[in-house]
């Protein structure tokens, strides 16, 4: 039996999926195969009937049909239908089932790299308040640490995620600049916007002046690898943690997902780095 998956959006030519999810095939002891699925965002039908003629197992989803795709859905987990967004679909007994992992796969990769840092004494701050936000709030307040506060430049929309997290940790709506001023306050800084990726390297969104040493902070940004605030993080003497981690963790949840299949990937870390480096 060959093991059928893929991903959906557009585009996604350059997509590290196929790379990582050929090496979680292997690891598992599989026969199957991850394949591309592209098409503009008025192609979805098709794409979708395409995917259901080749009987696949599941499918991973990213922009722009996130939200879209679950008018396709049977069914959504109870995360999915939350947060509106779906990021992996499983193909269970013909009926397609979605999930987002997302926020969960981001928690994963944290707590990988820094067993102890989520715990009810962590405050945490979010940066950014779109669709990566959302996913990474819901799953971190799941957590009941301390709390976990959200910096953004539009305070009302950072405010729509309040609702996500009333029943499980504290939190409170912040301007970037104040933000900066209390930085002193956070264990765990999480950068959740595109400032800072390739082209734009130069671009940082807030400054860490602030910032207590040993503080652990997280880019989801993994193009370029070390992004201005992780290089000025460093120099402030905090932690970091790097984009491409949560990108890979996502990926085993998923993964999971499809095949009941939990798998070590942590020594894949270094290896999907060095492939972003090119080496």
């Amino acid at each position: 039996m060959t093991l059928k998956l893929g991903l959906i959006g557009h585009p996604i030519s350059h997509s590290l999926s196929p790379w990582i999810h050929a090496k979680f095939i292997d690891l598992a002891g599989l026969n199957g195969e991850y394949k591309l699925y592209e098409g503009n965002p008025n192609q979805l039908p098709d794409v979708l009937t395409q995917l259901k003629q080749n009987k696949i197992d599941g499918f991973n989803v990213t922009i722009p049909y996130k939200q879209v795709v679950l008018d396709y859905l049977d069914e959504l987990d109870s995360d999915a239908e939350i947060l509106g967004a779906v990021n992996t679909v499983v193909n269970q007994h013909g009926k397609w089932k979605g999930y987002s992992t997302d926020g969960e796969g981001y928690v994963r990769s944290i707590i990988e790299s820094f067993p102890s840092l989520l715990n009810k004494d962590t405050s945490v701050l979010i940066l950014g308040a779109g669709g990566a936000a959302r996913g990474i709030y819901r799953a971190l307040v799941q957590k009941r640490l301390k709390r976990v506060d959200i910096a953004n430049r539009t305070l009302d929309k950072a405010k729509e995620l309040l609702p996500l997290g009333k029943d499980f940790t504290p939190s409170e709506v912040l301007t970037f600049h104040t933000a900066e001023k209390n930085l002193s306050q956070y264990d765990l800084i999480v950068q959740t916007t595109s400032v800072g990726m390739k082209p734009k390297v130069q671009e940082q969104i807030i400054q860490l002046d602030n910032i207590r040493k040993d503080t652990v902070v997280s880019d989801i940004v993994y193009q370029p690898i070390m992004t201005k605030i992780l290089q000025d993080a460093k120099v402030h003497g905090a932690r970091i943690h790097h984009g491409h981690a949560m990108l890979l963790y996502q990926g085993q949840l998923a993964f999971e997902k499809w095949t009941g299949k939990k798998l070590d990937v942590s020594h894949l870390v270094d290896e999907l780095e060095d492939k972003l480096r090119g080496e």
